[in-house]
């Protein structure tokens, strides 16, 4: 049987129509196309010439369609080599310029975003997509996440979007951010976190 290769197109923005590669199912998850479409439809214009930063990158299909719809800078996070690879790739057909990779882990790598943002004053979308943790050696994935989250500093924080499992139960505060509202679509679930003090 011929394996067949996994893609996605850009939906919108000025590289829409653009075919992304996926990594395989096994290395990472892609978020569904009606997850992204409601995604970008709530904040279609707010990402308008802000920071976007993808923790959990994957193939990079979430930054890359927040960079056609008008961000301006993605910062990009990502351990597992073959999704880099996949990744790059990926990066490489819109705007290499616009785009920085952190290849490693993630709950490392976040601190050297917060760094730069904090270093040119500014802050960032932050979407957090972390693997399923029924994937072996993730058991303890979402204790960390929300962990991470708890510790964001709130001065580079414009909003932070989970992507996770419907049926986690997120506390409705983590350190300085609690939940702004939550959306279902089937087996996933979108949660979306500001810091109560900035509503």
């Amino acid at each position: 049987m011929k394996n067949s290769k996994l893609t996605k197109k850009i939906i919108s923005g000025k590289y829409k129509g653009k075919v992304l590669d996926l990594p395989s199912k096994t290395t990472t998850r892609s978020s569904k196309s009606i997850v992204l479409e409601s995604f970008f439809n709530t904040l279609q214009f707010d990402i308008v010439d802000a920071n976007f930063v993808e923790v959990f990158s994957g193939s990079g299909s979430i930054g890359l369609e927040a960079l056609s719809r008008g961000a301006s800078k993605i910062y990009f996070m990502e351990k597992d080599k073959l999704a880099l690879k996949v990744l790059k790739s990926n990066i490489s057909k819109t705007d290499p310029s616009s785009c920085e990779v952190y290849a490693g882990n993630s709950f490392e790598n976040i601190n050297q975003v917060v760094s730069k943002l904090k270093k040119s004053n500014d802050d960032a979308y932050i979407y957090i997509d972390p693997p399923f943790s029924i994937r072996e050696g993730m058991e303890d994935i979402y204790d960390k996440t929300m962990k991470l989250i708890s510790e964001l500093p709130s001065d580079v924080v414009r909003m932070i979007i989970i992507e996770h499992m419907t049926g986690l139960d997120i506390p409705e505060k983590l350190g300085s951010f609690s939940i702004k509202k939550s959306k279902k679509f089937g087996n996933t679930t979108l949660t979306y976190m500001v810091d109560k003090d900035m509503e």
